[in-house]
């Protein structure tokens, strides 16, 4: 027996080895999810861009760029949804709208994020930032919210092991830094609501909880976290969800004026030197060529940038697309898209390829080579074909959705919009363009009209059925992609 007793510390010795190697190997994902920043405020994206975004810039030219890619919705909550699941918001609750700092949990505890994929396959996983997906708070006796017991549904409840952040936008109340299950204030202090684009709503709020702060802190708390996580020998995930350039626009004192636009401008920029941070804290820990960082928004930009201010100084944040955050239009969903992997994504690549958010979680499990079951992922198409420059993206229509809950389909070229006018907040809205007696079906070729100028649905009724077609089909089977069909969570009228 004392003979055997070394060989088989060896052999346990090279098992565990193997086993770190095999958890080295796997790529370290970080996914950047800006808020509200439009496709035309990178240079990288629109050479008219009056706002150099050197760090974004330089992931671009480094990685892979889209120049078509979308957001599952022009609002921020079902975008954020269909990010983590691979699965169109529009098929749960929620129609249209975002959820606000009290609404419960979005996603069901037994739905399949990039997080539990992750995590199953062993990696550690970290949500850092604006979470906007629901919590469920407790109450006491009275029916009061209880901020300091534990959360019962929170970012650990859907695949995350870690969590730190705030609950939604950073203008909506309550006004906590949470970690993991837990608010980190010792009191409940009310804060008075701001105005102009340094707007949030008054409310409740943590005794350590400072607007002007929340975009550096969370930085700080994603640096450290990817630093600590570089030296455990496993691989992670990093979901890191910046409060910027969202309202309240805030750029600190060393960042005002340095846009020469306005405040927004600014704060792009200081947004911009975020992402640097993270690109710089990756590339110190020494794991860049293994690492996938992605950095997108969640739809397009807000009218509370100022965009007057912004024309006069010949920056337009939607760039060339009609509309902006909130509209069935592009410049609602029409999103940054990037993509750096040293190791396998050729540097300075671009894909004209149709994409959209909800199509991370297949591309991991390809990664993975872990195939989706029916019931997840249901309207998310691997990336890693284009990422790698290979023949076999699989989708070929992709839905939109508005803020008023208006859909839009598309295929190729041709977008069929279910709306009569912007289904947001530009003009026409909804109300403007029922009264001026427009038509209820928009056809647009984006071959020959990117802004969405000249409706013809009336001159091409085949596409028009075409494409209502496929969206009844994409509606009624639960998913867009191939598999057994699924149930929607409750009835969904498009049109």
């Amino acid at each position: 027996m004392t003979r055997l007793k070394k060989p088989l510390l060896c052999l346990s010795v090279f098992i565990l080895f193997a086993a770190l190697t095999r958890a080295q190997q796997k790529p370290n994902i970080i996914y950047i999810l800006a808020d509200d920043l439009g496709y035309g405020d990178l240079s990288c994206l629109n050479a008219n861009s009056k706002l150099p975004t050197v760090n974004i810039d330089k992931m671009s030219a480094e990685g892979m760029r889209f120049t078509d890619a979308h957001s599952s919705s022009a609002v921020c909550t079902p975008t954020r949804y269909g990010i983590l699941t691979g699965r169109y918001a529009w098929r749960t609750r929620l129609q249209n709208g975002v959820l606000w700092g009290y609404d419960t949990m979005l996603i069901k505890n037994d739905k399949t994020t990039l997080a539990s994929l992750l995590k199953h396959n062993g990696y550690r996983t970290g949500c850092i930032g604006k979470w906007h997906l629901g919590l469920d708070w407790q109450k006491d006796a009275r029916g009061n919210f209880d901020f300091f017991q534990p959360i019962s549904r929170s970012p650990l409840q859907v695949g995350f092991d870690y969590f730190y952040g705030i609950p939604a936008s950073l203008d909506m109340h309550p006004y906590f830094y949470m970690e993991n299950n837990r608010v980190t204030a010792t009191v409940v202090d009310s804060t008075v609501g701001n105005s102009g684009k340094g707007f949030w709503r008054a409310g409740p709020a943590g005794n350590d909880f400072r607007h002007e702060e929340v975009l550096d802190r969370i930085t700080a708390k994603a640096v450290d976290y990817i630093s600590r996580e570089a030296k455990s020998g496993h691989p992670f995930f990093l979901y890191f969800a910046l409060t910027s350039p969202h309202t309240p626009i805030l750029p600190t004192a060393s960042w005002l004026g340095k846009s020469a636009t306005n405040a927004y401008g600014d704060f792009v920029l200081m947004t911009d030197d975020m992402v640097g941070k993270i690109l710089d804290a990756v590339k110190a820990a020494g794991i860049e060529q293994n690492t996938i960082i992605v950095f997108t928004s969640d739809n397009g930009c807000s009218p509370s940038a100022g965009f007057e201010e912004l024309y006069a100084a010949g920056h337009h944040s939607s760039s060339i697309y009609r509309g902006a955050k909130a509209d069935i239009f592009e410049g609602g969903h029409r999103v940054p898209f990037i993509v750096k992997w040293p190791q396998k994504v050729k540097a300075g690549t671009v894909t004209p390829s149709t994409v959209c958010l909800t199509d991370f979680l297949a591309t991991l499990a390809d990664l993975l080579q872990q195939p989706l079951k029916d019931n997840e992922g249901e309207d998310s198409f691997s990336l890693l074909p284009l990422l790698l420059q290979k023949k076999g993206y699989a989708r070929t229509s992709t839905i939109h959705h508005s803020i008023d809950g208006n859909f839009a389909i598309r295929k190729n070229e041709w977008k069929l919009i279910f709306a009569r006018g912007s289904g947001g907040w530009s003009v026409p809205t909804e109300k403007e363009a029922k009264a001026q007696g427009l038509p209820d079906l928009q056809l647009y070729n984006l071959k020959t009209d990117i802004g969405e100028t000249n409706n013809v649905a009336a001159i091409h009724p085949l596409m028009v059925q075409e494409l209502l077609n496929i969206m009844e089909t994409i509606v009624k089977n639960g998913r867009s992609t191939q598999g057994k069909k699924q149930e929607n969570d409750i009835p969904v009228n498009y049109r």
